[in-house]
């Protein structure tokens, strides 16, 4: 019997507070308050019924009313998020930061992924100038925004403005970077670089990459998207002949000669995949002097600068594995999709040969532009791709060499493990 009383109270409170609702939507100010005061009458300690008052003095602009409403509820329900967001809601309104910061903080010790706690709390950060700690609660909104599959109204515009925020705030790190540090990075080669990826992945400008070996991994090595050329004292040689290098690989590639093959060359009944475009196609050429250890005497017999060039500098001699060293062509508008390559225990170097404008190369988070005649040496295990959105062939050198963090011991156990292993059936 109690039970069933209680039950009928609480259907006939919230229709009280329903029609006291309706009445406020409709204006109707003296019968709101009625029905308020019928709800106090039957519950005056029911929390929907103090919060119903607070709601009405929140509308009416009476803040104080409405703090001490909701204070009461939030004392009764202190587990219920909505009673505290409308107390920051009546706080932010009386002007009371610290009180409105308060309150939101209590919602989120309730629910870290409260998405309006989350967004009232970044813009009361960034209403009190309080930029960094903005930029946090801002990147909180967009992070929960972002995973919203169908985004209403206000969802999407809260994604837009911490969009927004994060950019001019990031830009106004990087600036401030640039006019502290940026005469001492100036001066700085291989940790400016470095230095400079840090700050990018703090602002969110760019990813950090890892090695994805599609073979052996070496662990522990460093995983650089570009070595630094201090690792490579013979490239201002091999620079010094890129001319004749590149009058001796023009000579082939222009002769028509069926050394020059496509690159992709995909087996009979294949799945579709992102090579498909570059399938035995010559938009993605190569011509090999040495391919996977073997020497190919036609063309190194017709390119002796480069292949003395490449015999001058100690590659990897590995059984049906290396060296490798090939002329790369670039027909204009072809791109290399996203890769990575077998072992992080090679480097990959490439002498620039002819490069038209509008080409470029991305290795992990960073792009160059090919210069002619400059080399320079990455990782193939860390994902990259290649462009060629000019006119003409694009045309380089590429070769392995060993990874410069192997110490010579290692060089040599390697070696000897790939003998090994590859002679085991």
């Amino acid at each position: 019997m109690f039970n069933n009383l209680m039950v009928e109270q609480s259907a006939n409170l919230s229709a009280i507070l329903s029609a006291a609702a309706d009445a406020r939507r409709s204006g109707d100010r003296t019968g709101e308050m009625r029905w308020l005061s019928q709800a106090m009458q039957m519950a005056p300690d029911d929390p929907l019924t103090l919060n119903a008052h607070g709601i009405s003095a929140l509308a009416s602009e009476a803040f104080s009313n409405a703090i001490a409403y909701f204070s009461a509820a939030a004392k009764i329900d202190s587990k219920e998020p909505a009673l505290w967001m409308n107390l920051a809601a009546a706080f932010r309104g009386a002007g009371d930061d610290g009180a409105e910061q308060s309150s939101l903080e209590h919602v989120l010790s309730i629910d870290r992924r409260h998405f309006m706690a989350q967004l009232r709390m970044a813009e009361l950060k960034q209403r009190q100038g309080q930029n960094a700690a903005a930029a946090q609660s801002w990147s909180n909104v967009v992070q929960l925004a972002t995973a919203i599959e169908h985004k209403p109204e206000l969802v999407a515009d809260a994604l837009s403005r911490g969009q927004s925020f994060l950019s001019q705030h990031n830009k106004s790190i990087s600036d401030s970077l640039d006019r502290s540090l940026g005469d001492r990075l100036a001066s700085m080669s291989e940790g400016a670089r470095r230095f400079k990826a840090c700050v990018d992945h703090s602002l969110g400008r760019r990813a950090i990459y890892t090695n994805q070996c599609a073979g052996v991994q070496f662990p522990f090595l460093p995983a650089d998207e570009f070595f630094e050329d201090a690792h490579f004292p013979w490239f201002p040689e091999i620079e010094r002949h890129t001319d004749a290098i590149a009058r001796e690989a023009m000579a082939l590639v222009t002769s028509g000669s069926d050394m020059v093959r496509p690159y992709v060359r995909m087996p009979d009944g294949s799945p579709q995949t992102k090579w498909s475009p570059l399938d035995g196609s010559l938009n993605w050429g190569a011509c090999f002097l040495w391919e996977y250890g073997v020497r190919n005497d036609p063309v190194c017999d017709q390119c002796p600068t480069t292949a003395a060039a490449l015999s001058a500098i100690a590659q990897p001699q590995i059984a049906g594995k290396s060296p490798s060293a090939f002329f790369s062509i670039l027909q204009p508008g072809a791109h290399i999709p996203p890769h990575t390559g077998v072992t992080n225990t090679r480097a990959i170097v490439h002498l620039p040969l002819i490069i038209p404008n509008n080409c470029s190369f991305r290795v992990g988070g960073e792009t160059r532009q090919w210069v002619t005649g400059k080399a320079f040496a990455f990782d193939d295990t860390i994902e990259h791709e290649a462009w060629n959105q000019s006119d003409q062939a694009r045309l380089i050198l590429i070769f392995e060499v060993w990874n410069p963090h192997l110490t010579v011991e290692e060089r040599e156990l390697l070696t000897e493990f790939y003998a090994i292993t590859g002679s085991v059936d």
